[in-house]
């Protein structure tokens, strides 16, 4: 399940940086508080040739407090085509 929500939140995170908006609202906005406040980044990159690269990654939250910890994280990764600035294009 957590690397479902992974995948979900880079992809929301790599198309809210594709339009100037902030990719860490974007990732947190649906995720579920307890791997909301287990997730690191998202790291942004805006490459060369027009595209925006996210990554970030989401703990593995404890299922039975006090009794199991996983000390996994499960990274997400999300591309998409940068659209900052396309308005001005011909």
């Amino acid at each position: 399940y957590t690397f479902t929500l992974a995948g979900n939140a880079a992809d929301q995170a790599a198309r809210a940086a594709a339009v100037g908006e902030s990719a860490a609202d974007a990732a947190r906005r649906d995720l579920p508080g307890a791997w909301a406040s287990g997730m690191s980044g998202p790291d942004v990159t805006h490459t060369a040739d027009g595209q925006v690269e996210v990554t970030l990654g989401l703990k593995v939250p404890v299922l039975f407090p006090g009794a199991i910890d996983f000390p996994v994280t499960v990274h997400g990764h999300a591309g998409t085509v940068d659209e900052r600035g396309t308005e001005d294009a011909p």
